[in-house]
C-alpha cells in the first residue's frame, strides 16, 4: 500500500512538472497536436498507478520523451510559418459580410447547426448581423458584428462607426501571407510599397495587419 502510494505521489510530480514545461497553451484550447500529448501523457502516467508490476522508469522515459517532442515541436512553430500551419491548420472564414461559405464548411465538415450553435454561444442569434466570423485553428469561432450591430461606446454616440473591415495579418513572423489579401483588398505591391514607405525590411517585421480603409499596424522584431 505504502508504494503505491510513493509511486502515485512521484508520477503526480513528475506529470506535474512536465505539463509545466509544455508552456501554459495546455491550459486552455489545445491544438490537435497539443492535445495528442496531453493524451499519451495521461494513458503512460496511469499504467504505473495501476499496475504496480511496471517500472517507473517505463512510465517516466516516455514521458520525457514526449515532452521534448512537443518543446521541439514549439520552437520549430516558432521559426516557421510553414511547419505552423502544416501542425495547427489555418483559420478559415465561414461567414463573409452575412452570407455563409458553403464550401469552406464542407472542407471543415462543419453543419450549418454547428455555425448556428457557435454564433448562439456568442450571444449572436441572427446571422444577417455577422461581417465575418472565423474558425479558429483549435475549433472555436471568432466573430465580428457589423458596425450597426456592434456595442456603442461614448465616443461614438453621436457619430456611427465607419465599416473597415476585419484587421488582416499580412506579414507573420518577416513573411507575407497571400491568403489573407482578400478579405482586406491589399496586393502584395501595396504591401512593400507600405515597408518601404516606413523604412522597414520585411524579415524584422513581426506582425502587420491592415483592413479595408488601410489602416496599418506593425509590430516589429525585437531582440530577446
Amino acid at each position: 500500500m505504502i508504494s503505491v502510494v510513493i509511486r502515485t505521489f512521484i508520477i503526480y510530480c513528475a506529470v506535474t512538472a512536465f505539463m509545466r514545461l509544455m508552456g501554459k497553451r495546455q491550459l486552455g484550447e489545445l491544438q490537435p497536436g497539443e492535445l495528442v500529448i496531453t493524451l499519451l501523457v495521461s494513458e503512460i502516467a496511469a499504467n504505473p498507478i495501476i499496475d504496480s508490476s511496471l517500472p517507473l522508469l517505463n512510465c517516466i522515459i516516455p514521458l520525457i520523451l514526449l515532452v521534448g517532442f512537443e518543446i521541439l515541436n514549439s520552437v520549430i512553430d516558432m521559426k516557421s510559418v510553414r511547419f505552423r500551419y502544416f501542425t495547427e491548420g489555418k483559420p478559415i472564414t465561414v461567414i463573409r459580410n452575412g452570407q455563409l461559405d458553403q464550401r469552406q464548411l464542407k472542407k471543415l465538415r462543419f453543419t450549418v447547426n454547428d455555425v448556428l450553435s457557435a454564433l448562439r454561444q456568442k450571444d449572436v442569434f441572427n446571422i444577417e448581423d455577422v461581417e465575418y466570423a472565423i474558425v479558429e485553428t483549435n475549433g472555436t469561432l471568432s466573430v465580428l458584428l457589423k458596425p450597426e450591430k456592434r456595442n456603442s461606446t461614448p465616443k461614438n454616440y453621436d457619430k456611427p462607426e465607419k465599416d473597415t473591415g476585419l484587421p488582416c495579418a499580412v506579414i507573420i513572423d518577416g513573411k507575407i501571407i497571400e491568403i489573407n489579401f482578400e478579405d482586406c483588398g491589399v496586393t502584395s505591391e501595396e504591401i512593400k510599397g507600405k515597408i518601404k514607405q516606413e523604412k522597414l525590411k520585411q524579415k524584422d517585421i513581426l506582425l502587420m495587419t491592415v483592413d479595408k480603409a488601410k489602416n496599418y499596424y506593425i509590430i516589429t522584431k525585437k531582440e530577446c
